[in-house]
């Protein structure tokens, strides 16, 4: 892991750009000696790492006293897309545009995405958890959450989760949140246009946790309340600490 860049924000957190190889990724650590648990903090697939809205979560996150790191992983941000994707992009917009259904459209595109960005978020931890100050256990919170249940089912490490309902999960990742057991805290937004209700609640009583929490608010895709994010430390709070 090389750092490029680096800067120590207003509230102490310190912000550090790096690479991993092709792996672009941002690491946000609290101030003081103390070592910290690891956020795993993915944004929506095909995002850039520097969205703000993931970045707010991220700072605030760090300033409750834990490491965050995410990634662009392949396909994301501005990493190169191949063809396959770009023409799944096409396609899905395309059915959006017409009203047509867009399932097919989204297995295209989610599933492979998932498939080449998980063994790339594995790889990351291996590195963030050989860091000084860095210490486990480790948590995953964010809006990506195909890529949470694939994560979360297959890497030990990760003891606990937070995801968005917000986002098409493929069929893979729906049969696979069946083997999830770690706590989970679930956020849906009720009126979100790009994510039927019903499909959100159907995943989340698949969820094989044995502690698993719905917060569920009034509003559309990007109105989840700030108090979200209070909440959403108590629970990592709760395991992680």
């Amino acid at each position: 892991m090389h750092f490029t860049a680096e800067r120590r924000l207003d509230d102490g957190v310190l912000e550090r750009e790096f690479t991993l190889g092709e792996i672009p990724g941002t690491l946000w650590t609290p101030g003081g000696p103390a070592r910290t648990p690891l956020i795993l903090m993915s944004h929506n697939n095909g995002l850039p790492k520097s969205d703000p809205r993931l970045v707010a979560r991220a700072r605030y996150t760090a300033g409750r006293g834990y490491a965050v790191a995410t990634i662009d992983a392949a396909g994301c941000g501005d990493r190169p897309r191949c063809a396959a994707d770009e023409q799944a992009r096409a396609d899905l917009r395309r059915a959006i545009r017409a009203g047509e259904p867009a399932d097919e459209q989204f297995e295209s595109l989610i599933g492979p995405l998932v498939e080449r960005a998980a063994p790339e978020w594995r790889t990351t931890l291996d590195a963030l958890l050989e860091l000084p100050g860095i210490d486990g256990p480790v948590g995953y919170s964010g809006g990506w959450t195909a890529l949470g249940i694939r994560l979360a089912v297959t890497e030990p490490r990760i003891a606990a989760a937070g995801f968005f309902a917000g986002g098409y999960v493929p069929r893979a990742q729906r049969e696979e949140a069946r083997l999830l057991t770690v706590p989970l805290l679930f956020l849906l937004q009720w009126d979100d246009e790009g994510n039927p209700r019903q499909r959100a609640l159907d995943l989340f009583d698949a969820f094989g946790s044995k502690e698993k929490t719905l917060h569920a608010n009034l509003g559309g895709h990007t109105g989840t309340p700030a108090f979200e994010l209070e909440d959403g430390c108590r629970f990592l709070d709760r395991h992680l600490k």
